[in-house]
């Protein structure tokens, strides 16, 4: 998200007085005016390049700016044509930070011209074509396009033409095809390591969480005394069976993440964030097990499996007995660690494929976390907390929590669906009352389990509480339009944020999936078309609408622009036109029916720019 905040701040930089200057121009002359059916012209093209402006050459480097590309038009007298650079100024660039290849003051490119030998014409009109751009040390300017043309005659009586390229020429097709390196083999995208180191820090919370739950907590003393009461074995022999135990648990849920990828496979765990089955799913899940943990119903396995488990524990002893011990404590945990693995499993899928088996060794490396640690430190033990009614409690607030995160999915459906059901004021008002739920239950005000009558409040109740009730009243202004600030990535946008911001009065208008129609209103206007790709069901775009683009400084400049957004998802989205750097684009964005992330990509709409362009 900062990544394309920053892009869109970067093109927002571009002067728009800029379209106006030309500081190149093209001269096309024949070397001999005249050439014989199946012989060759050649072609002198001359740039000449206002100063401190310097044009890119055909063959810098992909990844930074506009190169030149020079062809001629079809015709039915050429054969075929070869154009010949000369030799650029390869040097850092400031405006891309990488190596480039420029040209100042003049360059002069030769065109090798081979026509057919039945030639249709006595006369050839030879226009040659020019899309480049060029740039300062502190601006570039948006691509252009620019022809030459120059009269070639047939005649059986021309002479012959010789070329030969004056030194440091090179053929343009031959030294990118030298430049160019061999296709590497096909790899899976890259992972964002950032966003997966998160993720497991939340599942290795979520583990530490369901050690306070009443079906894990009560057991922590009594197995780690079992460890170290062995009769059979000295303190290290001990820790090492804790350690086994701990294997047992990371194996289950493990096992459970890998089984997972499995299932769903690559397309099933990988770009699913806006699908609205996925995002069912998900609220399905969540609110099961929300209704679990307060109350409605518990999820159990059957009794016979984890008889036979606990007795095959027993029987073998060891180290195989340790591990069968703590497979058989995971199983027996599922009525509490449940709503956790099953919310953790069914919010995985939507990132990258090793999400589910990540998140899932992370999650059980907090649960176990606690049995060894006590088996190191076994003194540790008499300073734990004891048992109590705090433990229902924590299943309760859980619950509300859970049933909360529920709404997030819901509205990615209704957003996708365009049902405006669960629009912003009602989604908030959910988060408001299923917030506000647990701090009057944690207070007292809220008869449930884990909460007697006239039982005295501690400070730690208290003060959670509080938290809960001070978390929801500060929702209440997002309901009637306020910012949320962080949040508001995460909550339905206002009815007009995706189409317009207030700037002192005026209304920054933003077309929804009009891409052509903004092309041609560029090219009235002379403006440059500037495109947010987006989506009804992602965060980052509705943080960039909730919170970079109503700032004065760039909603200022976006008025500069013809505003249009294309949509990636939803039943309205726009499908791939193949944006590229080539049409004058920078992408930002993925096609319909995928999760969009990114803002702000510039087109050039002032020449005839194709949006059909391939990308380079």
């Amino acid at each position: 998200m900062r990544s394309s905040t920053v892009l869109a701040l970067l093109v927002l930089g571009i002067p728009v007085l800029a379209q106006k200057k030309d500081p190149v121009k093209w001269k096309l002359e024949l070397l001999e005016g005249q050439a014989k059916p199946g012989g060759t012209a050649i072609g002198k093209l001359t740039a000449t390049i206002e100063e401190p402006w310097h044009l890119y050459s055909p063959t810098t480097p992909k990844g930074g700016p506009i190169v030149t590309v020079i062809a001629l038009s079809a015709d039915n007298g050429i054969e075929k044509s070869e154009v010949w650079r000369p030799k650029p100024v390869r040097k850092f660039d400031p405006n891309f930070s990488l190596d480039t290849e420029t040209y100042e003051k003049e360059a002069v490119f030769y065109l090798k011209i081979l026509l057919k030998t039945a030639a249709a014409r006595q006369t050839l009109e030879l226009t040659s074509n020019m899309r480049y751009q060029v740039c300062t040390d502190r601006e570039c300017l948006p691509p252009v396009r620019r022809t030459a043309s120059a009269t070639l005659e047939i005649t059986a009586s021309a002479p012959a033409t010789p070329f030969t390229p004056p030194d440091g020429y090179k053929e343009v097709n031959a030294a990118l095809a030298a430049a160019t390196p061999a296709a590497p083999k096909t790899q899976p995208a890259p992972r964002n390591a950032p966003d997966l180191i998160r993720f497991a820090l939340v599942a290795f919370s979520l583990g530490l969480a369901a050690i306070f739950t009443p079906c894990v907590f009560p057991m922590i003393p009594f197995t780690v005394t079992y460890f170290l009461n062995r009769q059979s074995g000295s303190r290290a022999d001990s820790i090492l069976q804790a350690g086994i135990f701990s294997g047992g648990i990371v194996l289950l849920f493990t096992s459970l993440g890998l089984l997972t990828t499995a299932a769903l496979g690559p397309f099933g765990v990988v770009q699913l964030g806006s699908n609205p089955w996925v995002n069912a799913f998900i609220a399905v899940v969540f609110v099961a097990f929300s209704l679990s943990l307060l109350g409605a119903f518990e999820v159990t396995l059957p009794s016979g499996l984890l008889t036979k488990m606990d007795q095959a524990s027993q029987k073998r002893g060891g180290f195989a007995g340790s591990l069968l011990m703590g497979l058989t404590f995971s199983l027996t945990s599922f009525a509490c660690v449940g709503p956790f693995v099953g919310s953790l499993l069914a919010a995985s899928v939507q990132g990258d494929k090793l999400e589910p088996a990540i998140g899932m060794l992370a999650f059980s490396g907090g649960l176990a976390s606690p049995f060894f640690f006590l088996a190191l430190f076994p003194s540790t033990l008499s300073h734990m907390p004891r048992s109590g009614g705090w433990l229902p409690r924590v299943k309760i607030v859980l619950g509300f929590v859970l049933l909360a995160a529920s709404l997030k999915y819901l509205s990615n459906i209704d957003q996708v669906f365009q049902w405006n059901v669960l629009n912003r004021e009602r989604f908030l008002a959910g988060w408001v009352v299923l917030f506000a739920l647990p701090g009057l239950y944690l207070l007292g005000l809220l008869r449930m389990e884990g909460i007697q009558k006239d039982q005295n409040l501690g400070v730690g109740r208290t003060l959670t509480g509080a938290a809960f009730l001070i978390f929801a009243i500060s929702l209440i202004p997002g309901m009637f339009g306020g910012k949320l600030g962080e949040l508001d990535a995460y909550v339905p946008l206002a009815s007009e944020s995706s189409y317009a911001y207030n700037l002192g009065g005026e209304k920054l208008v933003w077309l929804k999936n009009q891409y052509h129609e903004a092309l041609e209103i560029a090219r009235r206007e002379n403006k440059l078309v500037f495109v947010n790709f987006t989506g009804y069901a992602c965060t980052n775009c509705h943080w960039m609408k909730a919170n970079m683009f109503p700032r004065p400084e760039v909603m200022a400049e976006l008025k500069n622009f013809v505003l249009v957004e294309l949509y990636t998802d939803g039943t309205d989205c726009f499908p791939a036109v193949g944006f590229g750097g080539q049409a004058g684009f920078l992408v930002a964005g993925s096609p319909c029916g995928r999760s969009a992330s990114r803002s702000g990509p510039l087109a050039d709409a002032r020449g005839s720019e194709s949006a059909s362009e391939p990308r380079p």
